[in-house]
């Protein structure tokens, strides 16, 4: 397919995590099995969780390398996600009750306009308001207007 790009980065680590996984359930069994605290299983023991922290140090640093650096976030279209989301109508509920903000809601997913456009149209809150109450950022922190605190 033109222009696909495999993901084959992401696919090896997901595939190093598997085995590291079944490493750990190795050694969690030969472990559950020594017999009158003489383990004859510790070398299976020691060669999983080795061949572990190999396989994940050179997995990490070939992701690092080949996946993770450089990416850089597109600004626009995650202020454009976070704008789209319901999440933005959940501090309004302490300002404008539970079933306005349901409206709200509803009435954004249905017609695909951000919870912010709606209220503002609707004038339901000043512009200055809304946009401290609509504040991302401040939903994210503990207290802030987006929390049970708020």
């Amino acid at each position: 397919m033109p222009g696909k790009v495999n993901p084959v980065m992401s696919e090896s680590l997901m595939m190093v995590c598997a085995q590291v996984v079944g490493n750990d359930t190795c050694i969690t069994w030969a472990g559950a099995n020594g017999n009158f605290e003489l383990n004859v299983m510790m070398p299976v023991m020691a060669h999983n969780l080795l061949e572990s922290i190999r396989l994940l140090s050179n997995v990490c640093g070939i992701f690092t390398e080949k996946c993770v650096r450089g990416i850089v976030a597109n600004k626009e279209r995650c202020q454009e996600l976070v704008e789209l989301s319901m999440a933005m109508v959940t501090s309004l509920a302490p300002k404008i009750g539970y079933d306005r903000a349901a409206e709200i809601a509803k009435e954004s997913a249905k017609t695909g306009k951000t919870v912010r456009e709606l209220c503002l149209s609707k004038k339901i809150l000043p512009e200055a308001e809304l946009n401290r109450i609509l504040d991302p950022v401040s939903m994210t922190e503990p207290g802030g207007e987006g929390s049970a605190g708020g």
